[in-house]
């Protein structure tokens, strides 16, 4: 049982992070200071670079909660379907799901650009390990949907599963926000819907993947 001390330090880091998320969702991360999350967790400056040392960490938090979101729905996604391209319908389902039930998860997520630093950096940041080691969890959930669709003969067998994988996030994440930040754009001059978007891009993507025999989309 954790001791008193550890849950109020727990509780302590936990309003942190809220305070952050209220602030890069109401402000933008790039708009925020430590001086605004200090204010807005009522807090010293001193305190609160005792549970974090810099937005980037805060960042990183928020996108754990994000991505525990998207794993939830991927998750809750049915097990009804045999195939394996139905499957990767339902993933892509959860993952539209997550883009309008969770819009500012989605934007801390897939507005994330990987800085060099990350990798470069020799000093070990938990939430950024964390933040990645679940993205890696929700990429080998598709990765698997691949190898399996391969298996059954669904998907093209010359298909690297890890290169088709990649390609795919890449694009489905593109798709995904520009139906969020171009929405009446898209609507306005070319009379797209971000339903209709999301839905063909998809079916171009699977199209492109699967075999001549695997059967009709």
């Amino acid at each position: 049982m954790q001791s008193k001390r550890v849950m109020q330090k727990e509780k302590k880091r936990t309003a942190i992070v809220d305070a952050a998320e209220r602030l890069f969702f109401s402000k933008g991360f790039a708009r925020t200071t430590m001086d605004d999350l200090c204010q807005e967790a009522r807090l010293s400056k001193r305190t609160l670079y005792i549970y974090f040392t810099s937005k980037e960490q805060l960042h990183f938090e928020i996108m754990i909660r994000g991505y525990k979101q998207l794993i939830a729905l991927l998750d809750e996604a049915s097990e009804e379907h045999v195939r394996a391209d139905a499957k990767l319908r339902e993933m892509a389902d959860a993952f539209y799901r997550f883009r309008k039930d969770f819009p500012d998860y989605f934007r801390t997520i897939f507005s994330y650009e990987n800085a060099m630093t990350d990798f470069r950096n020799s000093v070990q940041d938990s939430s950024r390990e964390e933040c990645y080691a679940l993205g890696e969890v929700v990429f080998g959930k598709l990765a698997a949907l691949i190898s399996e669709g391969k298996d059954e003969g669904i998907f093209r067998e010359e298909l690297d599963t890890t290169q088709t994988a990649v390609v795919l996030w890449s694009c489905m994440s593109g798709v995904l926000n520009n139906s969020l930040i171009k929405k009446n754009y898209l609507q306005k001059y070319h009379s797209i819907s971000s339903d209709f978007l999301i839905h063909n891009a998809f079916e171009l993507m699977l199209r492109s993947i699967r075999n001549d025999n695997g059967g009709p989309i």
